[in-house]
């Protein structure tokens, strides 16, 4: 990773949760039968209907686009990486988003979880500093709790080896 600094590790490395593509997927599907019922039952080589098949193929394409790839492009162009010094969350394809935080200044870490995102082993991170930017959010995190766990864990870590304290 290029945005690592010098003798940085990374510790866990992930995604947004493959729930979030749910609903493109469902739509996908929804989309591809909708087309295909449309342009089936437009038979005939009428100019009528040859321009009825083509706005029909490009609002699909526009609702694909927007709704299917969009989506999925977003969640393929976002990380959250949790090193041994910092958290880091990247976001966004054409309008790039980053945000930093530093083990050094965690309060603490909580996180959320909703019925659904329970069933789906998810939720939301909230890592509060002690610095001016405050609180970290970091939406649909797989295995949530293990990801808070694990938070803790490199805190602690990178709190020892601040201090000079060799891990036992």
């Amino acid at each position: 990773m290029n945005y690592l600094g010098e003798d940085e590790e990374i510790a866990y490395q992930l995604r947004p949760h493959w729930r979030t593509l749910i609903v493109p997927a469902l739509l996908l599907l929804a989309i591809a039968a909708a087309v295909g019922f449309t342009l089936s039952s437009l038979t005939g080589t009428s100019l009528g209907r040859t321009i009825l098949r083509w706005m029909v193929f490009g609002v699909c394409l526009v609702v694909l686009l927007w709704w299917v790839i969009r989506p999925f492009v977003n969640w393929l162009a976002t990380s959250y990486v949790l090193t041994d010094r910092r958290i880091i969350v990247r976001a966004g394809v054409f309008r790039r988003t980053g945000r930093d935080m530093p083990l050094a200044r965690v309060n603490d870490v909580s996180f959320e979880a909703t019925l659904m995102d329970r069933l789906f082993r998810s939720g939301t991170i909230m890592v509060e500093s002690g610095s001016e930017q405050g609180q970290l959010i970091i939406h649909d995190v797989p295995m949530v709790e293990r990801v808070q766990r694990e938070i803790y864990r490199l805190h602690e870590e990178d709190d020892a080896r601040r201090r000079g304290i060799q891990p036992s």
